[in-house]
């Protein structure tokens, strides 16, 4: 008898027909999975066979538009979602209302956040308090009539492949001696169905992802903490008994948990590697080519991906796996992947009121990391003493100790960054904001460039801001805390320019204020899109008598003239 293993997540919903959705689940053997709506819409698709474990995304269709439906899972006809014995409200799957008048059109609600460690199980104590998932799942149960994100990012980290649980652990002792290489890490696609299980398996959480669209992109912990840091870590990893596998169990691992349910059901059609695996009896060695292949070839394959909320653009950018580590061609992408995101985000301005990036990396940082990782570029580079010198080898340790590797580690890509986003800002048609949305740095804060009057072609007319939020639920040392608010201190943006001076780097042409933060804590960033105003607001998960409660930090509104 066919049991749901995990999910169901309600991945993507379409906003241009207001008809389509799909939902992604986990069986626990070959079945047909099926998802019925009290509305009447449906659909099935038998599952795919990865590695032992049983996949399938159901594309949903019939949906009614601006409608919210409950719906029911079946595996081989019988009802598995939701649990007889669940206390959640019903799963509901919630269509936008489609009208070609843009006056007409609903606000559009975008939380986001990163960097999350599965909660441990409830009654046990968390180490690092509340998960802010967690919480807003619980509020949002709470009152099901309450109003809900329409679309949930979640921007790298939502595993940790590299920092294990007490749980996750025991289990991989029951596999193989942890004494071995790679110790408590997780080593192969098995292993990484364990970070999942325990990610998503929360019941809170389960619900939520139920019931809200999310869309993902991974970021280094996925992996391994600092992935693709530079050539040199490559070529070290590389040289590990271990690496091999674990690279391309996680990239396997992330294709099916995470990448396939941020695609349209036009883009599933026409992906040929989705057509072989569901085609394949077992769909395992032409996954493990196609990882092996994305991880040897940055240009084989592109995670990144575009989505369309009514009036809102949304880039997902890949700033991982399509690095190029050339230290003289040092690049966050590939010539290919920035003409991608190039070209999206300059197309048909007159089609959206607000632009989101979402790249796991910020772009704009405190300013004292921002120069120290322009000078570490320029010293590894060879910049002072040739590329084998001195101050190369110590701007390689310096990189990996103290992870130097966002956009500001690779200048020319932040310098094109930068550029594409002033010149998407340009002209009667542009945008009323741009938002490059981010995590990884634990912490949150709130940063806008300004560019001087006289730059070539003229300030933004768009308001352009850096929205950064991390944790969602992990630790923040003391040290980190001190650290980056010395980092957005006068004395550090003093500190910054000298290592900038020595590294001989050129400083950047704009130059950017911090308008929040910083904020500390597990958190959540939440964007209110209405026509062509924007609303921010942040919320951290606190500790009560009562229990974990989302406490409201900021609500501010980032309209152009504000």
């Amino acid at each position: 008898m066919a049991g749901l293993r995990l999910g169901p997540l309600l991945r993507y919903v379409d906003w241009e027909s207001g008809s389509r959705a799909t939902v992604w689940v986990e069986a626990n053997r070959p079945c047909t999975a099926e998802v019925r709506c009290a509305d009447g819409a449906s659909g099935s698709s038998p599952t795919f066979t990865v590695a032992g474990h049983h996949y399938a995304l159901v594309v949903v269709t019939g949906l009614t538009p601006g409608s919210t439906t409950a719906y029911e899972v079946l595996l081989d006809g019988r009802q598995v979602w939701p649990p007889e014995d669940s206390r959640s409200p019903a799963s509901t799957i919630t269509t936008p209302a489609v009208s070609e008048r843009p006056e007409e059109a609903a606000p559009i609600r975008v939380a986001f956040g990163s960097c999350r460690w599965a909660a441990p199980p409830a009654q046990e104590h968390d180490p690092v308090g509340p998960d802010a998932l967690d919480t807003l799942a619980a509020r949002l149960a709470a009152d099901p009539q309450g109003t809900r994100p329409d679309v949930l990012l979640l921007l790298g980290d939502q595993v940790y492949a590299d920092e294990t649980s007490e749980a996750t652990r025991q289990r991989l002792a029951a596999r193989r001696d942890l004494d071995e290489p790679p110790g408590a890490e997780v080593a192969d696609y098995e292993e990484y169905t364990c970070l999942y299980d325990e990610s998503w398996r929360d019941p809170d959480v389960r619900w939520l992802l139920s019931t809200v669209p999310s869309c993902m992109i991974f970021d280094d912990h996925d992996v391994i903490d600092d992935w693709n840091t530079s050539r040199a870590w490559l070529e070290d990893m590389r040289g590990t008994p271990w690496w091999q596998k674990r690279i391309v169990s996680g990239l396997m691992s992330y294709w099916v948990y995470q990448h396939i349910g941020n695609l349209s059901p036009e883009a599933l059609e026409a992906d040929p590697v989705y057509a072989a695996v569901r085609s394949a009896p077992d769909g395992t060695e032409i996954l493990r080519r196609h990882a092996t292949a994305a991880d040897a070839d940055p240009t084989y394959t592109r995670w990144s991906y575009r989505r369309v909320f009514g009036r809102v653009r949304l880039l997902m950018v890949d700033s991982r796996a399509a690095r190029v580590l050339d230290e003289q061609q040092r690049s966050m992408l590939t010539a290919e992947e920035a003409r991608w995101m190039r070209e999206e985000a300059l197309a048909d301005p007159e089609k959206y009121d607000h632009l989101l990036v979402g790249t796991s990396l910020p772009w704009l940082l405190p300013p004292l990391v921002h120069d120290a990782e322009h000078w570490n570029a320029a010293l590894c580079r060879g910049e002072r003493g040739g590329p084998d010198g001195r101050w190369a080898r110590l701007g390689e340790k310096v990189r990996r100790a103290a992870d130097l590797e966002h956009w500001a580690a690779f200048p020319e890509s932040f310098r094109q960054l930068s550029e594409l986003l002033r010149e998407a800002g340009r002209g009667p048609d542009a945008p009323a904001t741009i938002c490059v949305l981010s995590g990884d740095v634990h912490h949150a804060y709130i940063a806008e460039p300004q560019w001087p009057t006289s730059a070539p072609g003229g300030t933004p007319d768009s308001r352009i801001l850096q929205l950064t939020c991390s944790p969602v639920h992990n630790s923040v040392p003391a040290s980190m805390k001190a650290g980056f608010r010395f980092g957005w201190s006068r004395a550090g943006r003093w500190l910054g320019r000298g290592l900038a001076r020595h590294g001989r780097v050129e400083p950047p042409a704009m130059r950017w204020h911090k308008t929040g933060g910083p904020w500390f804590g597990n958190q959540l960033m939440t964007l209110t899109l209405h026509g062509r105003n924007a609303a921010l607001s942040l919320v951290q998960a606190k500790q009560k008598t009562t229990g974990a409660q989302l406490e409201t930090v900021l609500e501010r509104t980032l309209s152009p003239n504000d």
